[in-house]
């Protein structure tokens, strides 16, 4: 049995992005026309690393999918069944499709753990970074429903909107497959903002458009399916911010500019994820709940922290005591953050759900980091001796050392520390100590991992550190050095860079309603309800037609004269034009339509109008009556998206708002239809 609605997928707006906020797709023609998009998808054929990699994970989701019909089919069966010979030979081909399931499972944990394929291709020796593989989608094919939804709806031949419906279908299907750069990012985000669009026109509360969105787990590839647009909202932003994790992990991090475009793009992926977390509930799958992307925001910051440690590592020339002792609670930072990472991982819902080979790289991150803290802090206290004279300088040294360590050494003053080289070199000896062993526990924990053993740059960056640690204890070993060695105190994390969360961006991408042929958004949605059309037969006399004209796109019947010749046919207060002549106006000026109906023959004119009714949600109503007091159509569209200051501007992602509108003070109720009163016209008005 499905879900209540309630139950769906949805997005909350009450966090949503504030009013100064431009995260709102644009509409850039007013006149209907529409150019198509000119972002295209990767070729699905090119047999890249990347695309085989995807192609693989394509093919296991699919088998995935087969075996648990197959399991929820038997389990029915055996249920169902009361003869016992039935039972066992269910219960045996369960056993066989659950072996299948594990071993599928099994080798989709593999591909989500191929971290070396996403890496840069530069001859750096870097740790590698973790990426996150895009979620799979079926095809959906919305041709009937959408159609069926234009004959119904809005009363026009669907088959006029087969362009339109072609071209959706062809953005949908690039999306499947964006290239791992900028250009893909704007392809994921230009349908995106798309949906916003496909929302208002063709999904309302009153009727589900039946048309079922597949996806695919991210790391299990256990399928979801939902009719809620806001599951194919998500699973797509989702995506932007997997596809910022690659584009992290493929920068070449041995220069500052690398590094900063990998900053850049693992903030971006931690905005990605943490607006999804805030936004939507009732997640279907588990890769978009809270724990997993709570989860994936935290392992991006830790990568942004990773790389802010390689770029001060680079860019620190000098060989300065207190450089140094920065360096070392840099690492020690990287660790913390892995730590936390790590205890999230291992959380009871996470446990069982994210690959060992994840749990295992952030672990030996954690002690590697770690390792270097102490590493930089020996290397500080004994290869960079302090200036003589210089009691400013052994003061800062004195603070910085003591801001270094999460406690006070054992044994001697810091001053008398720092003066005796002796004393230095025995402290410096034992946070060396503690650097082997932490780089023996990262390099045994990255043995117990056959996937990360694969990976030979992460295995030469273990051996180079380890061998560097080793080297430099054997240097301050002595012979004659009877005395034990007195526990190092742990460093004291710190940085000069905290993580930004970088919340995406939907305005750097400007798209056009496909189906803007329509009409005017603010009036032709899947959320207004109106008359059918009527067309009035006006003639054309003296005295003129009798009727007011306001606005435009749509024009509005502000009122007609009391007997005159608009009334007598049938035109009421309230009523858009839609057509004169037969001609389509719904986009079109005021002084356009005013030019039709007085360049009408003597024969008269004919006009095509709707009514839009009053029991409409008030969203509806207040949209098309602001609308109405504006001639300016793109203005006013642009202050209704935005918002009134105080509320929120999310209506990009508007499903399953909640509706807290304050209601209109301006509108009354006319019969079936509604206006404004005259005293509370802004714009000029004219009679005809």
């Amino acid at each position: 049995m499905e879900e209540p609605a309630i139950r769906e997928f949805e997005m909350s707006l009450s966090d949503g992005p504030s009013d100064d906020d431009d995260e709102f797709p644009s509409t850039l023609p007013t006149d209907g026309s529409h150019s198509g998009s000119i972002r295209k998808g990767c070729d699905p054929l090119a047999q890249t690393q990347r695309s085989k990699l995807q192609h693989r994970r394509a093919r296991i989701n699919q088998q995935i999918n087969k075996e648990m019909r197959m399991r929820t089919g038997a389990e029915n069966l055996f249920r169902a069944t009361t003869n016992n010979k039935v039972k066992e030979t269910v219960a045996l081909e369960l056993s066989f499709v659950n072996s299948n399931l594990q071993l599928l499972k099994e080798e989709l944990e593999e591909l989500n753990s191929s971290m070396d394929v996403y890496q840069t291709d530069s001859e750096a020796v870097n740790v590698p970074m973790i990426p996150l593989g895009l979620k799979e989608t079926k095809e959906v094919d919305v041709t009937v429903a959408i159609k069926d939804f234009i004959c119904e709806h809005y009363g026009e031949d669907s088959f006029l909107y087969d362009k339109e419906i072609k071209e959706l279908m062809e953005l949908r299907q690039a999306m499947r497959t964006p290239s791992r750069n900028q250009s893909g990012l704007e392809l994921l985000m230009e349908y995106y903002n798309q949906l916003y669009y496909l929302d208002q026109r063709f999904f309302s509360a009153q009727k589900n458009l039946g048309v079922h969105f597949h996806w695919y787990d991210s790391l299990t590839g256990v399928p979801s399916c939902q009719r809620a647009l806001a599951f194919e909202k998500g699973s797509v932003l989702f995506n932007i911010g997997a596809l910022y994790t690659q584009i992290g992990a493929r920068q070449d991090r041995s220069a500052t500019a690398g590094i900063d475009r990998a900053i850049d793009a693992f903030q971006r992926a931690a905005g990605a994820f943490n607006y999804l977390k805030e936004n939507f509930s009732n997640a279907p799958s588990l890769d978009m709940s809270s724990p997993s992307l709570c989860m994936l925001v935290r392992l991006m910051l830790a990568q942004v922290q990773e790389c802010v440690f390689e770029r001060i590592t680079l860019t620190t020339q000098d060989t300065h005591f207190t450089s140094q002792l920065r360096l070392a609670q840099e690492a020690a930072r990287v660790s913390d953050v892995y730590l936390l990472v790590q205890q999230t991982m291992t959380q009871p819902l996470m446990k069982d759900y994210v690959p060992f080979s994840w749990v295992s790289m952030v672990q030996v991150k954690s002690e590697h980091f770690r390792a270097l803290s102490h590493y930089y802090a020996a290397v500080a206290l004994c290869d960079h001796m302090l200036l003589a004279g210089g009691e400013e300088e052994e003061e800062e040294a004195e603070k910085a050392f003591l801001q270094c360590h999460a406690s006070v050494p054992a044994g001697p003053q810091l001053s008398q520390v720092l003066q005796d080289p002796e004393k230095r070199r025995k402290l410096g000896k034992a946070h060396l100590r503690r650097a082997v062993i932490r780089h023996e526990e990262a390099m045994r924990v990255h043995s117990l991992c056959k996937i990360l053993r694969k990976m030979d740059i992460l295995q030469d960056v273990l051996s180079v550190t380890h061998k560097r640690s080793l080297d430099k204890y054997s240097e301050l070993d002595r012979e004659d050095d009877f005395d034990e060695i007195a526990e190092a105190p742990e460093i004291q994390s710190h940085t000069h860079q905290k993580p930004d969360v970088i919340p995406p961006n939907f305005s750097i991408v400007k798209v056009t309603d496909i189906f803007q042929r329509l009409g005017p958004l603010s009036v032709f949605c899947a959320r207004a309800r109106w008359g059918p059309m009527r067309v009035i037969c006006l003639n054309k006399r003296e005295g003129g037609l009798g009727l007011t004209l306001r606005g435009d796109s749509p024009v509005l019947v502000a009122g007609v004269v009391p007997g005159g010749w608009a009334e007598e046919a049938g035109l009421r207060e309230g009523d858009y034009i839609v057509a004169v002549d037969g001609k389509d106006c719904k986009w079109a000026k005021h002084g356009e339509v005013v030019h039709m109906l007085k360049s009408c023959s003597d024969r008269g004119v004919e006009i095509s109008v709707v009514t839009l009714h009053s029991h409409d949600t008030q969203q509806v109503e207040r949209r098309a009556v602001m609308l109405s007091l504006c001639s300016d159509k793109e203005n006013t569209r642009h202050r209704l998206l935005s918002g009134a200051k105080g509320q929120s501007s999310a209506s990009l992602l508007n499903w399953n708002r909640k509706k807290k509108r304050e209601g209109s003070t301006i509108t009354k109720r006319l019969g079936s239809a509604f206006s404004l009163s005259f005293g509370s016209i802004r714009d000029t008005e004219a009679m005809y």
